[in-house]
This record gives structure tokens, sequence and C-alpha cells, in this order.
């Protein structure tokens, strides 16, 4: 009997190891949480309430997020995801009022998103305008456009008005799953180190969840899934690494380039959709408060990729819900950012980064001091939290990220020579 074995490939090693951090980071993150929860004894840090009010605040940002990806790995850069986001709230607002099916909503949210991305796509892909430029252009069409519709489509209706459609019908919320959701309450409310903690997102999951929350996260994973898995995932990878090359392999380059886009417009549009539908009591012009630019913040956090585009949105929604809650979370928030830059800090002495352990240490022993000498924070400062720490986010990650090669280049059918 012959047995054979087989031998990780060099790429395999590297996604498990890279799947490996991810983990441990996730459950460090977890630990780090939950200590700082003790010592402050600030138990709305990660309660039930909390992490679902961090779940709502997740998917807007995750879907832009998530529609940023889609472009940016066909080497188009999509800096009107804001834009898309505020057309997919009025699309949301008007084929749900009009067909009384949230459902038709979404996708009415996902088809004005798609108008955007195509919109983009015809002037980046087609007649090879700046990207930026392109980007910035649809996101003020998208607000003018919004107000305009709004106005002329919602003033007459009932619940309605020249800014606004409230009263719309939400998509379906599971309540709870039975054997799940009650143990995994009971166990949070209880308050041990990192057991109640986890056990509170289990909780939040479970309980009281839109199911429209569930599609956006099982959307990450499909994307995830049809981008490094699927041949369509690599030839539009392709695109965005080294269209030229792919052109002579018989790709279409522009054909998948739209294809990127439309779809990045349709997921940036979904999130809208979830703002009209789910996170708010309805639609008003402008309810995006700058999420489209988060999402894409997150998005280069993740290093262009969906596991860490989630961690990277899962931050953002997590600081966006404390400051609705209780401004002692906010402060308790100082000690956890302070440990977390001191830990960083260690980490560069150890690796001989000198530069980079100064510029952590600076910050995060102010931020020790800030907690230690109050009790507080201003409640004006609260509303910054999401801002500030997309700012800290990125300032963590510019050392390790690795954008497509082609990522915002103009690209020619023929130039491959």
């Amino acid at each position: 009997m012959t047995t054979t074995t087989t031998t990780p490939s060099p790429v395999s090693r590297v996604r498990n190891a890279a799947r490996a951090n991810w983990l441990f980071i996730a459950l460090g993150a977890v630990a780090a949480v939950s200590l700082v929860r003790i010592l402050t004894d600030t138990n709305d840090l990660t309660s039930v309430g909390t992490i679902r009010a961090a779940i709502i605040a997740t998917c807007p940002i995750l879907m832009a997020g998530l529609g940023g990806l889609w472009a940016e790995r066909a080497g188009v850069v999509n800096i009107g995801l804001e834009g898309q986001m505020v057309l997919g709230t009025w699309g949301a607002a008007f084929f749900t009022y009009h067909s009384g099916s949230p459902w038709v909503g979404i996708l009415g949210a996902a088809l004005l998103g798609m108008i955007g991305g195509l919109l983009h796509a015809i002037a980046t892909v087609t007649f090879g305008v700046d990207h930026i430029v392109s980007g910035v252009a649809i996101n003020l069409i998208g607000v003018g456009a919004t107000t305009y519709l709004a106005e002329a489509t919602f003033t007459d209706l009932e619940g309605g008005g020249p800014r606004q459609l409230i009263g719309l019908p939400t998509p379906t919320t599971i309540d709870r799953i039975p054997g799940i959701s009650g143990p995994a309450a009971d166990l949070a409310d209880k308050h041990w180190f990192f057991i109640s903690d986890v056990a509170s997102f289990v909780a939040a999951l479970t309980t009281k969840i839109s199911l429209l929350s569930l599609v956006i996260f099982a959307l990450v994973v499909a994307s995830g899934w049809i981008l490094w898995k699927t041949s369509f995932g690599l030839r539009l990878r392709s695109c965005g690494e080294n269209p030229q090359a792919a052109e002579t392999l018989g790709v279409n380059v522009y054909l998948y380039k739209y294809v990127a886009v439309l779809i990045s417009g349709a997921m940036a549009g979904i999130g809208g959709g979830f703002l009209a539908l789910v996170a708010s009591s309805g639609f008003s012009t402008n309810q995006t408060n700058g999420r489209g630019y988060i999402g894409l913040a997150a998005m280069i956090f993740g290093n262009w990729r969906p596991g860490g585009l989630l961690a990277g949105a899962l931050t953002f929604g997590y600081t966006d819900s404390l400051r609705l809650r209780d401004t002692h979370a906010v402060h308790s928030l100082l000690l956890l950012v302070a440990v977390a830059l001191i830990a960083i800090t260690v980490l560069r002495i150890v690796r001989k980064q000198i530069a980079g352990a100064v510029a952590m240490a600076v910050p995060g022993a102010a931020l020790l001091v800030w907690f230690l000498s109050t009790d507080s924070v201003p409640r004006d400062f609260t509303s910054m939290t999401p801002y500030v720490t997309t700012l800290f986010v990125l300032a963590l990650g510019t050392q390790r990220l690795r954008m497509p090669a082609a990522d915002g280049r103009p690209y020619r059918k023929g130039s491959a020579g």
C-alpha cells in the first residue's frame, strides 16, 4: 500500500499564516476590550445593545467598502461611493413606497447605485477621465440628484416632504433563535472576562437583527469567494494588476472593468438602502454623512481584501455606535487605544523600527494621560469618534498596504503593443 503526502504550496502557507494572524488579532482585540471593560467598570463597552448598534453602523460602511473593493481590484478607483450611496437612499425609499416591499426597495437602491457606477465607468474606462475627478463629480451629482428627486417625488406623499420620506416598511427582522439567543444573552449579563464579550456578539447576531444585515455579511463572503476562487475573479483582478498582460491573454479588459464598477455601484447603493430602511426611520437627504469615504478607508485598511475590510468596517462601526450610547464608554475607549498604541510601540522597538515606535509612543502616552486626568470626554468630541478612528487606523496601516498595481492608471485597448 502506497501512501502519498501533499505538501502545502508556498502560496497556501502564506494564506494560512495570514488567516492565523487575523484570528490572533481578532481574539486579541476582544480580550483587550474585555480587559478595559473590567478595569473601567464600563459594561456598556460590550453589551448586547452596543454590539447590535455596532452591527447596524457597520453594514453601510461595509457595503461601501465592498463596492470600492470590486472597483479597485479591476483597476478603477471609485471615490464616487458616497454619491452612489446617496442615490441608493432615494432608490430604496422610492421603490419601497410604491411597491410596498422593502426588498424591492433594496433592489431599487442597487439599481440607482449601479446607475452612478455606470456614469463613473463611462467617464473613466471609456473616456479616460481621471478617476478622482470623476468620483468627485459623481458625489456632487448624487447629492444634487437626490435633493431634486426627493422634492419632486416625496413632497405630496403621506409621511413625505421635500427632504424626507418616513414610515417605510423595513426588511424582515429575526427576533430570536431558540436555544442560542437566550443562553447567549444570559452569559453576556454575567460580565465575565472574554466569555461574556463573545456571548454578547452571539446574542446580538441572533436577537432582533435585520435579515438584510445577514445578507450583507453573506455578500462579503461571496465576494471573497468570487474574486479569489473563480476564473472570473482571477480575470477581473488581472485587470487591476496588469491590464496589458490580461489583454494579451484574451481578457476583455473594458468589459471586466465595466462589470466591476457596476457591481461596485450596486454594493454602495445597497449600503444607502440599508441606511434608509434599517439604520434610520426613513429617507432623508444627505443621510450618508460621509460613510462612503469611511468605507473607502476601511477597504484601504483591509489591504484590498474582504477579511481586512470586514475588520476595518467593524472597527468604524463599533466606535460609531459608542458615541450614540454613553460618553463614559468613549472615555474608556481612550484607554483601549492607548494600550494598543503602547503595544505597537513595544513591537516596533523589538523590530528595531525606532522612528515608527516614537510615532506610536507619543500619541499613546498623550491618550493615557488624557484618560488618567479626566473622568469623561466632551460630548462634542464623541461625535468625531468615527472620523478620528478613520485617521488613526489609516495611520497604523500605511506601512503594510499593497494596492493593485494598476489601480487608477489609464488603460487603452491595444496598449500591450
